[in-house]
């Protein structure tokens, strides 16, 4: 993996040492890195190794036929490294992604992300089909990465594509977290919140995840389509009150929930599950241990400041240079030269025109608060090299990125963190990277005053 603008960005040590971490967090969370890594096939026996440690197995030969599923922005990288690990076993099936790829016997749609269109509803109806149809000795395997959840969607009851379209647009605007987002999309959709998993039982159900959310809830992973929901229609709701979006058409079907006319997405203990298992491959710890060692064989010092960082990207951004002044100045929490890293989801509350996204915002902040320093540099990427709605894959920016603080304030202000750090050579491109394990922030402190 490689960043398109690496040698004009790389202006420094500290930056070149930012960016060599952040290529290397997300080199190790590859479709096809992971995959190599956690699933082989031993003597016509599949054995999986999830990142939380220990092996899970199925013998091959027990099932008529494997399928392969999916859905997320690298659903078919994943699912091509997966034909390839199965070496034939694969006898066909349905991804959809937001780029193409080829995937052998498995079909890649190419959907929108992350407002869904009738190309998402068209290929997740072909998936539910697929699932659904697969005889009850086959296996069948289930690809999911970020950005599952706008990719994979089928409208419940009379909804439309443009009614859930809406209600996501304002959500995300709003600055809604991913876990209040998905608990409306679940309750809105036919195949998430464990309902692709009610279409295929009792069928043997396998998912591979490349985990993007906090926590690696898979009830939130890609809205949970193969896990069970603890949230309800009520929970659903009240995220619609609590952000003040309108959406009548969706709040008519939740509340039809509420009162029992729609079914509640299935728990636990529904037997939708009881032969379904669930297996995360890589997430934001993944491309964190990368980062770390490619900081530590460059001479820092690593220090992991969490891998939960969630909330408006402004304030962590903020939060982020503070800590790096703090290490410059005194050697707490670390003695420089060391680079800090976090991983996490931040959001942005959108009240302005312009072009951003919460890794852009996150840097413009961290930038102002920084300004004047000469030992520091910050990147703030999504992993999937994608900030928001922009074609970058985020920011890197240093004590000399702000000059005009009035004109950086301003940008803020108008959600144009883009426009702003284009102009000043601290917009790092990777191109979609296909895979997704949230966001990556690498600050490096060169030394201590």
């Amino acid at each position: 993996m490689s960043i398109e603008n690496h040698d004009e960005l790389a202006t420094t040590p500290a930056r070149e040492t930012a960016l060599s971490c952040v290529a290397a967090g997300i080199e190790a969370a590859l479709p096809e890195r992971v995959v190599a890594d956690h699933v082989r096939v031993v003597d016509g026996t599949l054995v999986v190794s999830p990142a939380a440690g220990g092996d899970a197995t199925d013998d091959l030969d027990s099932f008529s036929t494997v399928r392969l599923v999916g859905a997320g922005k690298g659903a078919g990288r994943l699912a091509a490294a997966l034909v390839d690990v199965l070496d034939g076993r694969v006898d066909g099936g349905v991804v959809v992604a937001d780029e193409p790829a080829d995937a052998g016997p498995v079909d890649v749609c190419v959907g929108d992300h992350p407002v869904p269109t009738d190309r998402n509803v068209d290929a997740a109806r072909r998936i539910r089909d697929c699932v659904a149809d697969a005889p009850a000795d086959a296996l069948v395997l289930v690809a999911l990465t970020g950005g599952a959840s706008a990719l994979l969607t089928l409208p419940a009851g009379a909804l439309t594509v443009d009614d859930l379209a809406g209600a996501t647009r304002d959500l995300l605007d709003s600055g809604a977290s991913i876990d209040e987002l998905n608990a409306v999309r679940k309750h809105c959709s036919a195949v998430k919140g464990g309902r692709l998993a009610g279409a295929g039982a009792p069928t043997r159900l396998v998912t591979l995840a490349v985990s993007d959310v906090v926590g690696d809830d898979p009830s939130v992973v890609g809205s949970g389509p193969t896990a069970p929901d603890s949230t309800t229609y009520t929970d659903a709701l009240a995220v619609l009150d609590r952000y003040e979006v309108d959406a009548p058409a969706v709040r008519e079907h939740l509340q039809r929930g509420v009162d029992g006319t729609e079914p509640e997405t299935p728990r636990a203990d529904d037997p939708a599950f009881d032969r379904a298992d669930y297996h995360v491959l890589a997430n934001a710890e993944t491309a964190l241990s990368a980062a770390a060692t490619e900081a530590r064989e460059r001479g820092y010092e690593p220090l992991v400041l969490s891998s939960c960082i969630e909330g408006e990207a402004c304030e962590a951004g903020r939060f982020h240079a503070a800590v790096a002044r703090e290490a410059s100045a005194t050697g707490r929490p670390v003695r420089p030269p060391a680079v800090l890293l976090s991983g996490g989801e931040c959001t942005v509350s959108v009240g302005g025109d312009g072009i951003g996204g919460p890794n852009l915002e996150f840097g413009l902040a961290a930038a102002l608060a920084l300004r004047g320093t000469d030992d520091v540099a910050v990147a703030a990427v999504d992993t999937d090299g994608r900030d928001g709605s922009t074609d970058a894959a985020g920011a890197l920016v240093d004590g000399a990125t702000v000059t005009d603080e009035g004109a950086a304030r301003a940008a803020l202000a108008d959600n144009d963190s883009l426009g702003y750090l284009e102009e000043r050579n601290a917009v790092p491109r990777t191109g979609a990277t296909g895979t997704n394990v949230n966001d990556l922030r690498v600050v490096v402190v060169d030394r201590e005053r």
